[in-house]
């Protein structure tokens, strides 16, 4: 029989690997790809959040991360994985850490979407500077910007509806 602390262990363990392919399947299933771009938004932000929310910020960020760039390489886009390993994953740690700070007995949803929406701006900068050095056109990369802030702000909508449903089971 596993110890209690071995047993939270292993539960952490599942849930991040749980949450990590949630993660995937919301970035590679629900694919739309952007115009004038070689990219495509996706739901997969939301699980992102949603991940962050469930695990904290630690194995929120190792399930964004790794859940991503795994999105990358089994959609066609390898080239972009460790781009996006460190993009998706900085957004997770941001939005965790601001969530995990304003926590004072109660996680109000203005922390939760302030959270989120640092986190968001930082993958939004990111995916910019990652696009700017890999083809060497800043203007095209501009190009994607407002589809990467249209993608993390119905990721933090869909995010906070899931929020909103656990909280009402309680």
């Amino acid at each position: 029989m596993l110890m209690r602390s071995e047993m939270d262990k292993t539960q952490r363990l599942v849930m991040t690997a749980l949450m990590m392919t949630l993660v995937l399947l919301g970035t590679a299933i629900f694919r739309i790809p952007v115009p004038m771009t070689q990219g495509y938004v996706h739901l997969g932000d939301a699980m992102v959040f949603i991940g962050v929310m469930m695990l904290g910020r630690k194995n929120g960020t190792v399930a964004a991360g790794l859940g991503s760039a795994m999105a990358d390489i089994l959609g066609g886009f390898a080239v972009w994985a460790p781009w996006t390993l460190f993009i998706k994953a900085a957004m997770a740690f941001t939005a965790g850490s601001f969530i995990e700070r304003s926590y004072s007995g109660h996680r109000h949803a203005a922390g939760f979407i302030t959270g989120m929406t640092l986190g968001g701006m930082l993958m939004c900068a990111g995916y910019y500077i990652a696009e700017g050095v890999m083809y060497g056109n800043w203007a095209a990369a501009a190009l994607g910007i407002p589809w990467n802030i249209g993608q993390f702000i119905i990721g933090m909508m869909i995010a906070m509806m899931f929020r909103g449903a656990v909280s009402s089971l309680r």
